[in-house]
């Protein structure tokens, strides 16, 4: 499976939305950035796990 973002994209992104004050929900991000989510769980085990990658906590 190809994938359109690097480990370190999904981390960005992450940072991005929690900085715009998104909610970092998993509902959320996957109604809203589908394409975030499908990278995020194939570079990380579960959601919550790409999160915590990026230091900041769940809204």
């Amino acid at each position: 499976m190809e994938m359109s973002m690097s480990s370190e994209d999904v981390i960005a992104q992450i940072k991005r939305l929690h900085g715009n004050g998104e909610s970092l929900s998993k509902k959320y991000v996957k109604k809203s950035h589908p394409e975030l989510m499908k990278n995020a769980l194939y570079y990380y085990p579960s959601w919550e796990h790409a999160i915590q990658k990026t230091g900041v906590l769940s809204t």
